[in-house]
């Protein structure tokens, strides 16, 4: 019989506390922040972890991130004593080789919760932050060899010691950003978002007591195994391989072995790092993997980390899925978002029910910066993009969202654009170029166009699936490309995919084109009124109708 303190309704009643935790964590970030990525985009993640980091609870905002809050939190303990960390402390980093996971624009800001003087909780929050100095602004630059030139490295150091803020660091960091009161607003967002978490599981703990507390976060790491495990017991068993080429011309290969207690994910084979800026650590890879194995098994239950206790993940340090220091790691996302799909495709075949087919699958990061041309003041706006996502049996692809592996983020508005950038947003429209059809047509990008308001602009971006594209299954055509074209104002036109500090000046185009995703199913087998549909919705011209499928309009 179990103790009448560790009921299953007790528990249910403190997880389900947790993760409304978590969301006002969330919302308190998400209402004090200076930067529109993180308030209009929410370019951020919160959740709450165990003692030992283990992810337990987690809020909104983009799934890759909150899969690095559990590596941030284990990175402070490896670092710092357990004696040397007390109440009211904050910790900071953002530098992939100490727990940062990501690139040096991603902040991580963890603090410990003690109750009757121990940790039995982290509260934690991950935020892009738009400038952390280096070579460009923005801080992400396509020429950097190594990751000394990306910015300001914050290696999970103190930020606060028993609620004292720790001024010096925080005065280092603000002087290397190029946007100062911007990085000030945010960090403070992000301190006292952490500190809101700290006080409501404190009232928990007072509320149900320290050993039930912990009791139940122990039962859901335990629940969350049990259901993978379960899920694993449907999947088709054995070793599945698969190889792609990129854009860059390279091979990235993968073998996913399923057994009914594993789920491992091999990539040792795979290319060495690179001395650019398209590498990642082996800490960001697993949360790749992470994202895949809960696209397959269970996507409805939340995620923790006895989620992921069935997978194993094998890399080869030196590869660009375990870039060794001092490796360049701006462009980041791009490499691990090629992990997620490598995955996602090697297993379509086999889970035609679960996955679809090919996706924009990219997060099109877009940077254009500048002085304003009301203010002189410098700017920089940072957009991930919205794309077409593949269709798969019995559905069209979805129109227009961010990439699985990007979740739950918005678009930023062309008001907001507007007023707090130095650019126009001329047009916002769907993709209208030919492509992802299908029984089931693949979702339609978008095409986007920034006009530039003042001499002495700059566009840095990083976009994947430019030349390999998203991909059609069971006849299903291929989808179309991610790139971006500037054009001058002397008609001139320029096509990029991966570049820094292109020169832009007043009334030139940035064309923003993401790609349509991948059809499923013979086109020819479509249905009459779902193609009339898509004509009379400008999906699709009545020439591509008659030729594609068949269908006079």
């Amino acid at each position: 019989m179990s103790n009448p303190t560790h009921d299953p309704v007790t528990f249910d009643i403190i997880q389900n506390s947790l993760q409304a935790i978590s969301d006002e964590m969330f919302a308190a970030m998400r209402k004090t922040a200076m930067s529109a990525i993180i308030y209009e985009v929410l370019d951020m993640g919160t959740g709450i972890c165990a003692a030992d980091g283990e992810i337990a609870s987690s809020g909104a905002g983009i799934p890759a991130f909150i899969g690095v809050l559990d590596k941030a939190v284990k990175a402070v303990l490896r670092k710092h004593p357990v004696t040397a960390i007390y109440p009211g402390d904050v910790f900071a980093t953002n530098d992939p080789f100490y727990g940062g996971v990501t690139h040096l624009n991603d902040m991580v800001l963890v603090m410990p919760v003690f109750a009757e003087g121990e940790i039995v909780a982290w509260t934690a929050n991950i935020a892009h932050w738009n400038d952390v100095g280096g070579m460009v602004p923005g801080s992400m630059s396509t020429d950097a060899k190594e990751i000394f030139q990306e910015g300001l490295r914050v290696p999970a150091i103190k930020l606060i010691e028993k609620g004292v803020s720790n001024q010096a660091v925080m005065d280092l960091m603000m002087v290397n950003s190029r946007l100062p009161a911007y990085l000030k607003g945010d960090m403070w967002a992000a301190i006292a978002a952490v500190r809101i978490g700290d006080k409501r599981i404190l009232d928990l703990v007072a509320k149900y007591g320290k050993d039930t507390f912990v009791a139940a976060m122990d039962h859901f790491m335990d629940y969350g195994e049990q259901v993978t495990l379960k899920a694993l017991k449907d999947l088709p068993k054995g070793k599945f391989s698969f190889a792609e080429e990129q854009d860059s011309g390279q091979i990235y290969k993968v073998t996913v072995e399923i057994t009914d207690d594993e789920f491992i994910v091999d990539l040792i084979d795979n290319p060495d790092q690179t001395p650019t800026p398209n590498n990642a650590s082996r800490d960001g890879v697993i949360v790749a993997c992470q994202m895949a194995i809960k696209a397959v098994t269970d996507v409805s239950a939340p995620a923790n980390g006895g989620s992921f206790r069935p997978l194993v993940v094998k890399t080869r340090p030196g590869s660009i899925f375990d870039a060794q220091e001092p490796a360049a790691h701006a462009f980041y996302y791009e490499v691990e978002i090629r992990v997620f799909d490598l995955i996602l495709r090697c297993l379509a075949q086999h889970l035609p029910e679960k996955l679809s087919a090919g996706s924009f699958a990219s997060i099109c990061g877009t940077v254009v910066g500048g002085p304003h041309p009301d203010t002189g003041r410098h700017y920089t706006i940072v957009e991930p993009e919205i794309g077409g996502w593949g269709a798969m049996p019995g559905r069209d692809g979805n129109n227009a969202i961010f990439s699985g592996f990007h979740g739950e983020t918005f678009n930023c508005p062309a008001e907001i654009a507007e007023a707090r950038y130095g650019l126009f947003v001329d047009q916002l429209a769907l993709n209208p170029e030919e492509g992802g059809e299908g029984q089931w047509r693949g979702g339609k990008g978008i095409r986007m166009d920034y006009r530039v308001r003042a001499d002495g602009n700059f566009l840095t971006c990083g976009y994947t699936r430019s030349r390999i594209l998203p991909w059609g299954m069971q006849g299903g055509h291929d989808g179309t490309s991610n790139h971006i074209e500037v054009i001058k104002t002397d008609g001139s036109r320029k096509r990029y995919a991966f570049a820094t500090g292109v020169e832009l000046n007043q009334g030139d185009i940035v064309r923003v084109v993401t790609g349509n995703g991948g059809g499923y199913g013979d086109p020819k087998k479509r249905d009459r009124a779902a193609v009339i549909e898509d004509v009379k919705n400008g999906y699709l011209s009545p020439e591509r109708a008659r030729t594609v499928y068949g269908v006079e309009v």
